[in-house]
Order: structure tokens, then sequence, then C-alpha cells
């Protein structure tokens, strides 16, 4: 089973984020809570955390503006 990312509403206002970086390459195996992409709004940078452990694979591409929703990745 796996379990989607997708970038979260931060702000009542957020309409869309940006995918600044990603902090765990794409397959490796992360825990939960680690820290696995951070994400750039109007007013702030935030580290997002895995929410489960598991294999990271991305499916967006960091620098990308995305729309609050979309799925930018899972893990497996």
């Amino acid at each position: 089973m796996s379990t989607p990312l997708t970038i979260p509403r931060l702000e009542m206002a957020m309409t869309e984020g940006v995918l600044a970086e990603w902090l765990v390459a794409d397959g490796a195996q992360v825990n939960e809570g680690d820290l696995i992409y951070t994400l750039e709004t109007g007013k702030a940078v935030q580290e997002i955390q895995a929410p489960v452990s598991g294999r990271l694979m991305q499916k967006a591409q960091a620098g990308e503006t995305y729309p609050v929703g979309t799925d930018i990745g899972e893990i497996v």
C-alpha cells in the first residue's frame, strides 16, 4: 500500500507552493518523521516530514510551483 504526498495547505489563503528541494533521493528509504522536502509559500519556507516509513518515489521536480493538493510523490 502506498501513501500519496501532496502539496499541503499551510495557510488559509494558500493556493500553490514551490517544491523548493527534495531532501531525500528518489527511491531512498525514509522513516516516519524524516524531513523529505522543503516547501516555499508566499510567507515561509517549511520542511515537510514523511507521514509513514517506506521508500520515497518522487513524481514532481524541485524548483517548480504546484497547486495545493497536487500529487508530488508517494511512499511505498
